[in-house]
This record gives structure tokens, sequence and C-alpha cells, in this order.
């Protein structure tokens, strides 16, 4: 395991006690049952085959992560939160193979190693407090991937978020009570989310957050900026149409 120390001011997913309290809430059972599809179209996509490596670049809990694994590629997951890792390195023991993670923040990450492909998955994007923090994400992971290698990142887009937009829900999940609400902020420049959590001791946790919004077009913008030679926008992991029927933005960035 490396770790490599983040530099400056703490940003609100920095907040390991938030991850702690909402990863069994984000990532319950229905997440978890789906991420053996998502691998396959990741594999089918990407054009890998066993032994090519691949970088999960904000990896979480791992869920995406060990099913990669077990379908023989040389996974790295990279993540800031250190629950985060442990609760990856569980599974992939779990489950009998092997993948390595690096504690880090994306914002500062550097590989010497190339992959052959490299993922940010489940709107992981998009959350820094500048667009040079945003871009700085991208490039770095860019820098990671081997000319001719593929880039998928799956975010909420502007028209994702204006198309299925709520203003917010109440539900229970694994025991807990969960209040959202949700607004926009600017000209549909970013989401802002305020999430409240009762636990089963009755005790709540408050958490605001803001996802910056960018565009389809906004996104093959960047990606060409970070030295993607070709991009492509679809509305699903099965690789639908970006349209009115897109459930979310997959973009396929090819180096």
């Amino acid at each position: 395991m490396k770790n490599v120390k983040n530099k400056g001011r703490k940003q609100w997913f920095e907040n390991e006690e938030f991850w702690i309290r909402f990863a069994p809430i984000m990532f319950d059972t229905s997440r978890w049952a789906e991420a053996p599809i998502i691998a396959d179209r990741i594999v089918h996509i990407a054009e890998l085959e066993k032994n090519c490596s691949i970088l999960d670049a904000g990896c979480g809990t791992g869920r995406i992560a060990v099913e990669l694994a077990a379908r023989g590629l040389a996974v790295t997951g990279v993540d800031i939160i250190q629950s985060e890792l442990d609760a990856a390195i569980d599974s992939v023991k779990a489950e009998g193979v092997k993948a390595e993670f690096i504690q880090c923040d994306l914002r500062h990450f550097k590989s010497k190693r190339k992959f052959d492909a490299a993922v940010n998955l489940f709107t992981s994007f998009g959350y820094c407090d500048s667009v040079d923090e945003d871009f700085l994400i991208l490039k770095n992971i860019a820098a990671s991937i081997k000319k001719g290698g593929t880039f998928i990142i799956e975010c909420t887009s502007r028209e994702i978020a204006i198309m299925h937009f709520t203003e917010g829900e109440e539900f229970e999940r694994n025991g807990s009570f969960v209040k959202t609400e949700f607004s926009v902020s600017g000209a549909w420049e970013g989401l802002v989310s305020k999430w409240s959590l009762t636990d089963k001791t009755g005790f709540v946790y408050n958490h605001e957050f803001t996802q910056r919004l960018y565009s389809a077009t906004d996104f093959v913008f960047l990606l060409k900026k970070v030295g993607f030679t070709a991009v492509k926008i679809y509305g699903d992991f099965d690789f639908n149409p970006y349209n009115q029927h897109a459930k979310t933005m997959v973009a396929v960035a090819k180096k």
C-alpha cells in the first residue's frame, strides 16, 4: 500500500466520516449487483484482454475493481479515503482475486506505470472547488494511460441533471432514514445536495455539497484538451445514444 499525502486545504470529499456513514447507503446491494454487468461492458468497449492493466480512478469500496480483477485484468485502484480502500481490500480477499490499491488524491496522482485503460465511475467527478482542479484530475488520468488506450468516465452531466431533476426524496436503507434535498446553483452550473441521515440510535448526520455540472460538449472539449484524440458520448452502459432517453452520461475517450 502506498501513501501519498494530500496538499492544501481539505475539501468535503476528504471527510472520512461522510464516507463511513453514507457508503452503506450509496453502495447498497443493488449497486453491487450491477457491477458485473458494468465490468463486462468496460472490458468490451475498451477491447481489454486478460492481463491488460486498468486504473480505477476513485475506486471507492472496490465495487468495479473486484469485478475487473475477476476477469483477469491487472487492476490498480486509487482513492483518497482509507476506509474505502480498506473495504476494497477486504472485498478482493473475499473474492480470491488480486488488485493493487493506492491511497492518493487524484489531483496529485502521478503514475510512472502506463495503463491500457482507466475508468472513473459512479458520478465521481465535478466535486472540486475549481474547474482547474477538475481539469487536473483528467490531465493526471490521461497521463497514466498508454497511447491507444481507453478512458471511460460516467458522470451526471448538465443535461442529465436537468432531465432527471427532483427536489428531493426520503427513504430507508440499511437501517437508516435518509432525506435528500436538491437545488440548482447558478445557471445550472452546479447541483447542490443536502443529505440528512438518521441512524438506528437516532443520531442525525447532515452533509451538504455541490457537484459542478458539465455538458457533454464540455466533456468532449476537456478530454481532448488533456490529450485524448477521439471521444464518444453514450447514454448508459449499454452504449445507447446520448439523447432524451439517456440515463446517465458515459464518455469513452481514446488516446
